[in-house]
């Protein structure tokens, strides 16, 4: 009996196929689309021709040679070559600057920056690898692109580390760490907007098979790696890469470094991602697509900066809120280039000291560097 029904839909599927073809014909030698074909049609036509980095049936995922996509192998290598673990760093000055009172000690603000950071990252670094291999990786069928994601999967778990880390070293509360994501509501509110912006990949029905499901996939995709990876998580770097620049939570401010290093990886396959998809299906970078997109990531900027007013409201020695929001629209600016999107506030860098670590020019060039900037992490000098 199951034999029989799978003969009928494979002879069903066959005769739809060759209809197609016929259509497709038509269209090729009258240069007009027959009337009776549907909008939908046109689209499962279009997609069908395509052999891109996204949905290629064509695709041997177990065979990584030839390769398509160099970039994606580059990204990997240089992963790779930036490996390192939490317990690489010493705590050790960090947990007696933190049990220290008084003036030799922490500021309540310097505290609350602190934990307020280590609260949304503790959390946030789960989120990413869940959106990477129960989303993403479905939908990307490259072997090489996907080379990189389990990559990357495995760098956001080192990540995760890091904050358990963190917590056994200073001796949080776990419990008030972790669940800072349902209880603060800046923070809360920047991981309600990825998990909404990106809630069509979680679909289990969700497949990238017209070109209206391409742009949604694109569209998340932007969730995950423009806005959370690279709006939401670089407040948050200048925060901690500040404190470290006054030699204070210095172990925390190396991990914080290590961790920015990798996003700056994520960062670049991502956006080399989401422009090959747009490349390989132009019909889905609309005007309306993107006026859309900018609004969102506009939203984005001003979550940011809520977080930034809440997690240092009175501002540190050489960091106040402005300047940190300043930066947000700086970084903001560098994302919209990035995807082809025109810039929205044309704000300078009020951080010029980092630019050796983090400017986006040095970002935007980031395999250009030297080669000693990407060993294993031991051997790594800041």
């Amino acid at each position: 009996m199951w034999h029989g029904l799978s003969e009928v839909y494979t002879v069903c599927t066959a005769c739809l196929f060759l209809t197609l073809l016929e259509n497709l014909s038509i269209f090729a030698q009258s240069g007009t689309i027959p009337p009776h074909i549907t909008n939908l049609q046109c689209k499962q036509l279009s997609t069908m021709e395509k052999k891109g980095i996204i949905n290629n049936s064509s695709t041997d995922p177990n065979k990584i040679l030839p390769m398509q996509y160099k970039w994606a192998r580059e990204h990997y290598k240089s992963g790779v070559a930036n490996n390192w673990t939490p317990e690489e760093i010493s705590m050790q000055l960090d947990i007696e600057l933190w049990k220290k009172d008084g003036p030799d000690g922490l500021s309540e603000e310097e505290r609350r920056m602190i934990l307020w950071n280590l609260g949304f990252f503790s959390t946030a670094e789960s989120l990413t690898a869940n959106n990477l291999v129960l989303a993403v990786y479905n939908h990307v069928t490259n072997p090489e692109a996907r080379q990189y994601l389990l990559r990357q999967a495995y760098e956001e778990a080192v990540h995760t580390d890091t904050f358990i880390y963190c917590c056994d070293s200073l001796g949080l509360d776990p419990d008030e760490i972790y669940n800072m994501y349902e209880k603060i509501p800046s923070i809360k509110a920047k991981d309600d907007f990825v998990v909404d912006f990106t809630k069509s990949v979680f679909d289990p029905n969700f497949k990238t098979d017209t070109s209206e499901n391409i742009q949604k996939f694109v569209h998340d995709l932007i969730g995950f790696y423009v806005i959370m990876e690279g709006i939401f998580f670089y407040a948050g770097f200048a925060m901690m890469l500040a404190m470290k620049r006054q030699n204070k939570m210095v172990g925390v401010g190396d991990q914080f470094q290590y961790i920015l290093r990798d996003e700056s990886i994520h960062l670049a396959f991502g956006i080399d991602l989401i422009n090959t998809i747009k490349e390989e299906n132009p019909e889905i970078w609309t005007e309306e697509f993107k006026a859309d997109i900018i609004e969102k990531m506009k939203e984005s900027v001003e979550l940011e900066k809520a977080y930034v007013d809440d997690a240092m409201p009175k501002g540190i020695l050489g960091l106040n809120p402005t300047s940190v929001k300043e930066y947000v629209e700086y970084i903001a600016d560098r994302r919209f280039e990035r995807i082809g999107l025109p810039l929205q506030y044309n704000t300078k860098t009020p951080f010029p000291w980092m630019a050796e670590v983090i400017d986006m020019p040095k970002e935007k060039n980031f395999f250009e560097t030297k080669v000693t900037e990407y060993k294993t992490g031991g051997s790594l000098e800041w």
